[in-house]
């Protein structure tokens, strides 16, 4: 199963793709209507736009850095995911896309990083809620949204994961426990984004950690922008033998152009792999 992830709807309309997937929000703030003839994308806890307007939403670590573009590691602006009322925003954000398609991928969920978020709201609710151990109430509250938000979807749910299998890690970084949002998420997706893919190892490498890692089903995301078709190529093979299917990122015309050459050299017998 080959998809495609894009800003352009007249990209869903390429025969090539199995799959759509439409940003409705993106990190930006930018967003869109969604389209019934797409699985909807929303970015929840990235948003340029909200953090510039009200700054407050920002989370802070104990030190009080805000999680901003202005800080290392990050390349958007976040918001703590335990501000009520941008929670609501999200949701009905996700309401109206499973209107249009009754399917929803979920982005950028997670608290920034695992320093984050010692905002006054966030240090409060840790201490009225039940949980003894830090870790614990992050996790709970991103699963708890995560519920929420797939309460909401009538078809699969997607929800985006960084690209870090390694066991912990996820719960530690952005509050992702794998086995609590099995309960609620239909289908994963991770992006393996590389701007050459010269070498596929680390691909093979991560992808084979998800296959360990998740029972339930995955798709990996390429980035389709910029890269040779060839090269293209031969990271789609490594990706289609892990994941449930094969998603381009933000280049449909590259990517279609890949998909018919696999499909053409499958029907004339060619092989991309060594002799045998």
């Amino acid at each position: 199963m080959y998809g495609v992830v894009t800003r352009n709807p007249e990209d869903l309309e390429w025969p090539e793709f199995d799959r759509g997937f439409f940003e409705v929000k993106d990190v930006s703030g930018r967003q869109e209507e969604p389209l019934e003839s797409a699985v909807n994308m929303v970015s929840c806890f990235a948003d340029n736009a909200a953090a510039d307007a009200e700054p407050d939403l920002v989370p802070v670590d104990g030190d009080g850095n805000r999680a901003t573009r202005e800080q290392p590691y990050f390349d958007w602006a976040y918001i703590c995911p335990t501000d009520p009322n941008y929670r609501a925003g999200l949701l009905e954000i996700v309401e109206d896309c499973a209107a249009a398609n009754g399917d929803v991928r979920l982005d950028d969920v997670g608290f920034p990083r695992g320093e984050y978020c010692r905002c006054s709201r966030c240090e409060e609710a840790f201490a009225e809620n039940t949980y003894d151990e830090w870790g614990e109430w992050r996790a709970s509250v991103i699963t708890a949204f995560v519920a929420d938000a797939a309460s909401r979807v009538p078809g699969r749910t997607y929800l985006t994961l960084h690209p870090d299998p390694y066991p912990g890690h996820l719960r530690e970084r952005a509050g992702i426990d794998l086995p609590a949002l099995a309960d609620h998420v239909d289908e994963f997706v991770i992006p393996l984004y590389d701007t050459h893919y010269g070498t596929t190892y680390w691909l093979e490498t991560i992808a084979r950690g998800f296959e360990s890692a998740l029972e339930t089903p995955f798709s990996i995301e390429l980035y389709a922008v910029d890269v040779g078709v060839e090269e293209l190529i031969h990271a789609t093979e490594v990706a289609a033998a892990y994941g449930e299917g094969v998603l381009f990122g933000y280049d449909a015309g590259n990517a279609r152009a890949a998909i018919r050459r696999m499909r053409a050299d499958e029907r004339e017998g060619v092989s991309h792999g060594e002799p045998s």
